[in-house]
């Protein structure tokens, strides 16, 4: 074995045994939607006093996480999004009222002198004291409140009690970091008679009196109430007294919160989908396994193994960089799988051309030259596909981007496993096979048919492209007619599913959700499962929709539950059209780079035909359009490029080696050369989106059938619509072809015959 060889094992065996040693001593981070719970999405705003910046913004997250932590919530996560954005992840909290209340509360707090009773046309500032304040106290007595003499921020602690002692009922006692101010404030109420309202200290919680107690006879005029420390009482249970505690402790927001986003998730639906992607992906990976071993043997076998290591590498990587993940990661791990198999078929299929052509070289020969000629292919096709990857990072959010961080990964790792893991384990049994047992020594059926049949598709460009235009308006029409059935997720509302306890008939779910309110909800449903969409309903219209149900069409378990605010949806709406924008306006740009403008045009236009034949199919089957789909178009558009970078990859190369042929018939012969590939690629990603679609879930269901329209119409517009419009552009164009690889200009020689 050469130097190379050696080397390259060595660095393999050192990735996968890292990567085992991750995989096995680190634990995975389940995404909300995996293990269940609740995730809030706060927005701040600016108030009278206070801007809602990125330094207001870390304030109130750290306000958060004491009354997360207070709540006693396990593991909770708390971060900053952006500017004036906190996520908070709860999990294991299925009812998010309460936390959305306690947690989002602005909760300012104060302690108030009282100037008296105030008269019944009093509405705020008084005639005699400039800036009191008219509020009402716990039995409805309306007072006159002085300015606030003591603010939340002066309370160190603040805990729910309760004392047989003082009879039933529970109380708080508060602690005070300073005890000057609570003591001059008590001191002087302590100064007015016994039942006198200024004896009294309000506690104001939200311009709301939650405690106005008198001042105990005990203390004296002027010397306050000692040990900085105090008793709220009312009439509190005990969850109310444990609520108020939290408030009081956690601290006072700097600035208000809004809540924009609501995503909750029951542990048994995040179980669920575990077990079906897990069930898709050892599917899909059998499929693919037993598919390449058909075509390409030997070799192909050993491509499996490759296969199964890159699932070890994509998952330490995960763990590694303590990504989370979800659900859309869970597919775009499986689907990565996909992107593997392609990186091995381009090799593999190049092997074959370069044993056809010189087999008295051998075998290993075939494969270094088939490495070195596919790694052009499969580096553009992996660049584009990354482009994708990162603007599901950059625009989206919550799971959607989950799926973005898992196909980036997955890409990555799908270069290691065939350009090294598959590189190395083939070299060891090139010596060692015949060529016909190591699946090389032919250019296989599909090649064998393709060259036998020799079609000149290029002569009827304009009639394909006709079609791919016939094809356009037919999906123009399904959205004119029908439109797009948009998610809440871009349009802002609520989302709420519930799991019955036996089937269901749509009409009477529908019937019941009227009449709980809603006669304009949206209400689907499969088997048992009942989805209801809405517009902005709080939690208690849920609480009441959930017992409704109950009473109605038997007992049902909420599953799910989102909401999206209206400046939220109308921001991932905006974010939705940009990123598909910018993915367009990239690959142009990349294509123009790498190759020509006139290939990148042609492939972009393509693209369009794609994407439009996707959101075509949707809107006349009337299936959901939300961020998952969005993860859909985005995967479409990177996966169809990679098909049009193979094909004009191969084009550039025919085009410089064949210079004086017309172009129409480089590029027929590029398509006739690549079909191998683009049939067993697309073999190898259908078997995986088949398994999603099986067993991934209504979800993940809508996810598999975008991306098998996408890959169907993608591999056939790179022939169909790519390549005619290539041959229409460069017609109109006069850059000569491209050089010849390697080849090198002549330098000029002096007068001796020395190269100069």
């Amino acid at each position: 074995m050469s130097r190379a060889p050696v080397w390259r094992a060595v660095v393999a065996c050192a990735v996968i045994a890292t990567a085992f040693i991750l995989a096995f001593t680190l634990s995975p981070r389940l995404g909300l939607d995996l293990r269940g719970g609740t995730q809030l999405v706060f927005e701040t705003r600016d108030s009278p006093t206070a801007k809602a910046d990125s330094e207001a913004t870390d304030r109130a997250l750290d306000v958060l996480r004491r009354r997360a932590d207070a709540l006693g919530v396990v593991d909770p996560t708390l971060v900053r999004s952006g500017e004036r954005r906190i996520i908070v992840e709860l999990p294991g909290v299925l009812d998010p009222r309460q936390a959305a209340e306690v947690i989002g509360r602005t909760a300012q707090l104060a302690f108030h002198p009282v100037r008296g009773a105030a008269g019944p046309q009093e509405q705020g500032a008084g005639p005699q004291e400039q800036g009191d304040t008219v509020l009402a106290d716990e039995s409805g007595t309306r007072l006159r409140l002085g300015p606030a003499a003591v603010s939340g921020d002066a309370v160190a602690d603040a805990a729910a009690r309760s004392d047989p002692q003082q009879g039933p009922g529970w109380f708080v006692t508060v602690d005070f970091r300073d005890a000057g101010g609570w003591q001059r404030l008590t001191g002087a109420a302590a100064c007015e008679a016994p039942g006198d309202p200024r004896r009294r200290v309000a506690i104001v919680l939200d311009r709301e009196i939650i405690s106005s107690p008198q001042v105990d006879p005990s203390v004296a005029c002027r010397a306050g109430m000692p040990g900085g420390s105090t008793q709220i009482t009312g009439s509190f249970t005990q969850e109310e007294a444990d609520e108020l505690a939290v408030l009081i402790k956690g601290g006072a927001l700097p600035v208000p919160l809004t809540l924009v986003e609501q995503r909750t998730v029951g542990p048994t639906l995040g179980e669920q989908a575990i077990e079906a992607s897990a069930k898709a992906g050892v599917a899909g990976l059998v499929l693919t396994t037993l598919f390449i071993v058909v075509v390409y043997r030997v070799v192909g076998l050993l491509a499996a193994v490759a296969l199964a290591a890159y699932g070890l590498i994509s998952y330490a990587a995960l763990l590694a960089l303590g990504a989370t993940l979800t659900l859309p990661g869970l597919a775009g791990f499986v689907l990565a799988i996909g992107m593997a198999v392609d990186a091995n078929v381009l090799v593999f299929e190049r092997a074959r051309e370069e044993y056809g052509r010189r087999p008295g070289r051998g075998l290993r020969a075939a494969l270094d030259r088939g490495f070195r000629h596919a790694w052009s292919a499969i580096a553009d096709s992996g660049i584009t596909t990354l482009l994708a990857a990162g603007l599901l990072f950059w625009l989206a959010s919550g799971p959607v981007r989950g799926f973005g961080v898992t196909l980036a990964i997955g890409v990555l790792a799908s270069l290691v496993s065939a350009m090294l893991i598959t590189r190395v384990l083939v070299h060891l049994a090139a010596g060692r096979l015949g060529p016909r047992v190591s699946g090389l020594g032919g250019v296989g059926w599909v090649r064998t048919w393709v060259v036998r049949r020799g079609p000149d598709l290029m002569a009827r460009g304009r009639l394909w492209l006709g079609l791919a235009g016939a094809l356009t308006a037919a999906a123009v029409a399904g959205l004119v007619l029908h439109g797009l059935n948009v998610g809440v997720e871009f349009t802002g509302g609520r989302l709420v599913e519930f799991a019955a306890s036996r089937p269901v008939g749509a009409e009477a779910a529908r019937q019941v959700v009227s009449g709980a309110g809603h006669p304009q909800a949206v209400v689907q449903v499969a088997g048992e499962a009942i989805t209801v969409r809405t517009g902005q309903i709080t939690a208690d219209e849920v609480a009441g929709l959930e017992r409704a149900l109950d009473a109605g069409v038997g007992e049902v378990t909420k599953q799910r539950d989102e909401l999206i605010g209206p400046s939220l949806g109308e921001e991932l709406r905006r974010n939705a059209f940009v990123a598909l924008g910018v993915a367009l306006g990239a690959q142009l740009v990349y294509l123009a780079v790498r190759f020509r403008w006139t290939f990148g045009a042609a492939a972009v236009l393509a693209l369009v035909v794609d994407a439009a034949a996707v959101v075509g199919a949707f809107a006349w089957l009337g299936k959901p359009v939300d961020g998952v789909f969005l993860a859909a178009m985005l995967t479409v558009i990177g996966y169809s490029i990679n098909d049009k970078v193979v094909v004009f990859d191969r084009v550039r190369e025919l085009w410089s080696a064949h210079r004086d042929r017309p172009f129409a018939e480089v590029v027929n012969g590029a398509i006739l050369q690549t079909v191998p590939r683009t049939v067993n690629t697309g073999m190898g990603a259908l078997f995986i989106l088949v398994a999603l679609a099986v067993f991934g879930g209504d979800s993940l269901r809508d996810f598999a059938i975008a991306l098998v329209i996408g890959i169907v119409a993608g591999t056939a517009s790179s022939a169909f619509v790519a390549g005619p419009l290539a041959v229409e552009l460069e017609r109109r164009g006069d850059r000569p072809p491209p050089e010849p690889a390697g080849k090198r200009r002549p330098r000029a020689r002096d007068g001796s015959g020395a190269v100069v």
